[in-house]
C-alpha cells in the first residue's frame, strides 16, 4: 500500500468580475421591466410582481461581494441575463478543457513534475458542457497525459470525491499520480433572473495533483484519510438533461432547467449533516479538535461556514483558522475548498493537520485530513 500526498494545485480565475452592485442593478432593471409588462396582472392579482434585490441582502444572505465570470455583458444584459460564451468548432478544444487546462498546469508547475509523471485526469465538476467525448480525456490530450481519464459529477462536491478516488488508487497502487480538475462555469447554468439565488455562483477552475508521497520533490500535504457520504435529496437540484426534448413542454423555458434550491432546507438538514461527518471522521482518525490548525471548507455562504467551523473546533475560529474566498469568488460549486486550501496553506508548519471538507447537492460531502510535510 502506497500513501498519497497531494504535491501541487492550481487556480484559473477569470478576468471579469461582477460586483453585487452591478448585479442588483442588471436585476432590478429586469424586475422593473417584467413588471411594466404584466402590470394589469398584477394589479389583478393574478401575477406576482417580481421583488427588488440590494447589495445589503445579497451580503446578509450570503457573505458574498462579487464574483468571477466568464462572460459578464450578457449576464448583465436585462434582455439577456447570462453568459454568452463563442461557439466553438468541434475541432477546437472546449471551453472547460481550455479553463482546466490553465489550473492543471498550475498545479504540475508547483508541484516540479510534467505530463509524464501523470497516469490519471479526474474532471470533477457540478456540470460537463457535453455528455461525451468526456471532458476529462480532452484534458488528457492537451496535457499529452497518457493512461486514462473520466469525467465525475457530485455537485459541489466532486472535488473532495475525486480526491479520495484519485488516493485509492494511488494507495493500491494502480497508478502513481493523477490530476483532479475542476472547471466550474457556475454562471451558465445560474438563473440569474431569480432574486434569491441570483447572486450566488461565480466562475473558476481548480487542479489537485495528487500523487505517491514518495515522489514529491516540494512541500507537500500527507493525505491521512479519506470520507465521503451522500443522502438523497431534491432540495438542491437541476432538471436539465438529455432526456428534455423527449417530454412534453421539454424545450421552453422552464425554472427547473436551471439551478434550483430550497434554501431554509438546505441550511436546516446540510449543516448537521456536514458538522457530524467531520466529527466521525476526526474521531476515527484520534484527531482532536485542538490539533486541527485549518478548514478549507467548501464556499458556499458565510453563515453555514461559521457555523460548521464552530462545531468543529468547539468555539469561534479565528480568521486564519477557516479562510474564506467566497467574499471574492462567490459559490464556485466543486472549486471553492480548493480555491481556499491553494490560497491558504502555505503557512502551515511541517507536521500541522488540516481539513478539506465540500458538500453540496446529493445531499453529498466529503472531508480530505492532511499532514503538512516540507521537502
Amino acid at each position: 500500500m502506497y500513501t498519497a500526498a497531494i504535491t501541487g494545485t492550481g487556480v484559473f480565475t477569470p478576468s471579469e468580475t461582477i460586483t453585487n452592485a452591478e448585479l442588483v442593478e442588471a436585476y432590478n432593471a429586469y424586475a422593473d421591466k417584467i413588471n411594466a409588462e404584466n402590470a394589469e396582472a398584477i394589479a389583478a392579482g393574478s401575477f406576482t410582481a417580481l421583488p427588488q434585490s440590494s447589495e445589503e441582502f445579497i451580503f446578509k444572505a450570503s457573505g458574498i461581494e462579487q464574483r468571477y465570470v466568464m462572460d459578464k455583458a450578457g449576464i448583465l444584459n436585462p434582455e439577456i441575463m447570462y453568459p454568452q460564451l463563442r461557439q466553438r468548432d468541434d475541432s477546437e478544444p472546449g471551453i472547460m478543457a481550455e479553463i482546466a487546462l490553465d489550473a492543471a498546469k498550475k498545479a504540475l508547475k508547483q508541484a516540479c513534475k510534467t505530463a509524464e509523471d501523470v497516469d490519471l485526469v479526474i474532471c470533477a465538476a457540478s456540470n460537463m458542457e457535453r455528455a461525451y467525448p468526456a471532458v476529462a480525456i480532452e484534458i488528457q490530450d492537451l496535457l499529452g497525459i497518457k493512461g486514462f481519464a473520466f469525467d465525475m459529477n457530485v455537485a459541489c462536491s466532486s472535488a473532495t470525491f475525486g480526491i479520495q478516488t484519485a488516493v485509492d488508487m494511488i494507495r493500491s497502487g494502480s497508478i502513481r499520480a493523477a490530476l483532479v480538475v475542476n472547471p466550474e462555469i457556475c454562471s451558465g447554468h445560474l438563473e440569474w433572473r431569480d432574486r434569491d439565488c441570483h447572486f450566488i455562483f461565480g466562475d473558476v477552475a481548480t487542479a489537485t495533483l495528487v500523487e505517491r508521497i514518495e515522489d514529491a520533490k516540494g512541500d507537500h500535504f500527507e493525505v491521512l484519510s479519506t470520507r465521503c457520504a451522500t443522502e438523497f435529496s431534491n432540495n438542491i437540484r437541476n432538471n436539465n438533461g438529455f432526456l428534455r426534448r423527449s417530454r412534453p413542454d421539454g424545450v421552453k423555458d422552464r425554472r427547473d432547467m436551471q439551478f434550483m434550491q430550497n434554501g431554509r432546507k438546505v441550511f436546516k438538514e446540510v449543516l448537521p449533516m456536514v458538522s457530524q461527518h467531520i466529527a466521525d471522521h476526526m474521531a476515527d482518525e484520534g484527531i482532536q479538535r485542538q490539533e486541527l490548525k485549518r478548514l478549507w471548507l467548501h464556499q458556499a455562504n458565510k453563515s453555514m461556514n461559521d457555523f460548521i467551523g464552530k462545531k468543529t473546533l468547539g468555539r469561534t475560529p479565528v480568521a486564519d483558522e477557516q479562510p474564506n474566498i467566497l467574499q471574492d469568488y462567490a459559490n464556485t460549486s466543486s472549486a471553492g475548498s480548493i480555491i481556499a486550501f491553494s490560497k491558504y496553506s502555505d503557512d502551515l508548519s511541517t507536521g500541522d493537520l488540516g481539513l478539506i471538507c465540500s458538500f453540496g447537492a446529493g445531499y453529498s460531502v466529503g472531508s480530505v485530513i492532511l499532514r503538512r510535510h516540507s521537502a
